[in-house]
């Protein structure tokens, strides 16, 4: 079984199993010999092996060709896309409860239409966001200096606690809110401790009493080809 290992100036070992491949990762006090890493693995094996099962039976979507007829995300909701090639100016509109609609120029290209549609993401991602910082924030008793948007392979989220700033996946734009609630406040969290230990859990606890639930249900959420973790 491969096992990414992280060595850091931590006391105790921290081991953790990803979504979607279930991917092993430790991290580990730089004292630790490489034989007492293995065996916290070896140790920890039989729940190792249940969490990798449960992700490969989440619900995966295939890579999106941007037509009409395909399902889409948006804040945890499941629409049908309607494609209409349009000299509009390009944009997307949900248009129903069942409905988003993707206005593009004639003959566009499937990257640019995932442009377009990425766009839209970004916009209401931002204003949701926006709005749960500032909810947040004197809350947790911290101050964000900046924060954005980007396209992450490994994370919902990131923080820089050297700095102020937090880094939120484009992704969560099609997650339920309570799901990007609970990222933006893990990251909010992550400014008064970087590390995700006892004092990092207690904190979350205090804050978001139900944020087990709510990271759970983000892990269970339909995923695409990229490799988020949480």
């Amino acid at each position: 079984m491969p096992v990414d290992v992280v060595r850091k100036d931590i006391k105790n070992v921290h081991l953790a199993v990803y979504p979607p491949g279930g991917r092993v990762r430790i991290a580990a006090p730089r004292r630790l010999s490489d034989d007492a890493i293995r065996l916290a693995v070896v140790t920890r094996l039989g729940w190792i092996r249940r969490q990798q099962l449960v992700y490969a039976g989440q619900e995966r979507q295939s890579e999106r060709e941007m037509v009409s007829g395909e399902s889409h995300f948006v804040q945890g909701r499941r629409y049908r896309l309607r494609v209409i090639e349009s000299e509009e100016k390009p944009h997307a509109r949900i248009r129903s409860t069942r409905t988003l609609d993707l206005v593009v120029s004639p003959g566009s290209s499937r990257k640019v239409r995932a442009s377009v549609l990425d766009r839209w993401y970004r916009a209401r991602l931002r204003e949701e966001a926006q709005t749960l910082i500032e909810k947040w924030q004197p809350i947790v008793g911290v101050r964000v200096a900046r924060w954005g948007i980007r396209k992450m392979r490994t994370r919902w989220g990131s923080c820089h606690e050297s700095n102020g700033h937090i880094l939120l996946n484009l992704e969560l734009a099609k997650k339920d809110r309570d799901c990007l609630e609970y990222i933006v406040v893990h990251e909010l969290v992550h400014l008064l401790e970087r590390e995700h230990n006892d004092r990092f859990r207690a904190l979350m606890d205090r804050f978001m009493p139900a944020w087990r639930s709510h990271r759970d249900k983000l892990n269970k959420a339909p995923l695409a080809n990229e490799h988020w973790q949480y």
